[in-house]
């Protein structure tokens, strides 16, 4: 079983992109897709599945907007965090094969002194206090998404030039330790990887060509689900594509 995570920055450019790569995967059971970018009577729920696709979507005209793609069932969906107010929608979850999958796009939060920063904060607050609920209601669970934040230094192409703006500021970063302090895992550092390995770089600036990236989209587990995780890799290849996304996927291969 393969889950994935990929920020495809608008679905209706990328449509034929993701369902080719779907198409050479067929080992993955499931594809978490952020910023869809399209209101819920414009998804293509239609063409996903003629391909042969169960999905699950919620979105909004223009921005945010998040969706799961699976080839088996999908069951118990909750759009957004409960109890907590948001025009945006920015979460999608349900089960597939008895894992819980909780697919996020979290605010970028802008600059540090934006209002949009103190929101980042408090989705990010709000998201903790609902996982604790979640995990004890499923054992098997993986938070799969575009966080915007690089956890550490090692995931920023230039540390130095990142200095004072969101991304990587102390708040942001104890955030994501306060999702691992929940009891996740990191799955992309459960394994030895490449130097420099990124999913996201930004258009502007021969970023890719530079590989002057982040890795801001991750792959978090939960306890049971850390000793089945046999792998998890960046597939670089499709920011190769005319008309890319900006990130690329993100892949956990787990023994279920």
């Amino acid at each position: 079983m393969q889950i994935v995570t990929w920020n495809v920055n608008s679905l209706k450019v990328r449509l034929p992109q993701v369902l080719e790569w779907l198409d050479t995967h067929p080992e993955v059971t499931a594809l978490c897709l952020q910023e869809t970018k399209m209101e819920d009577i414009n998804f293509p729920q239609a063409e996903i599945e003629a391909a042969g696709f169960q999905v699950v979507f919620a979105g909004q005209k223009t921005y945010n907007g998040v969706a799961i793609i699976a080839r088996e069932a999908l069951s118990d969906v909750v759009i957004n965090i409960p109890d907590f107010a948001d025009h945006q929608v920015r979460l999608i979850a349900a089960t597939v094969k008895g894992v819980r999958l909780i697919c996020v796009y979290i605010p970028n939060g802008q600059a540090l002194d934006s209002e949009k920063y103190p929101y980042k904060l408090s989705w990010l607050q709000a998201l903790t206090l609902w996982l604790k609920t979640e995990m004890e209601n499923h054992t098997k669970l993986a938070l799969l998404g575009d966080y915007n934040i690089a956890p550490q230094d090692i995931d920023v192409h230039d540390p130095a030039k990142w200095v004072g703006q969101v991304l990587v500021s102390e708040p942001e970063r104890a955030a994501f330790q306060a999702l691992l302090d929940l009891g996740l895992t990191d799955s992309y550092r459960l394994f030895d990887q490449p130097e420099k390995s990124f999913s996201w770089w930004d258009y502007r600036g021969f970023g890719f060509r530079k590989n002057a990236g982040m890795r801001i989209d991750h792959i978090l587990l939960s306890r049971e689900l850390v000793p089945l995780c046999s792998a998890c890799v960046i597939d670089r290849e499709p920011r190769n594509n005319e008309r890319p996304s900006d990130h690329t996927p993100v892949i956990a291969s787990l023994t279920i």
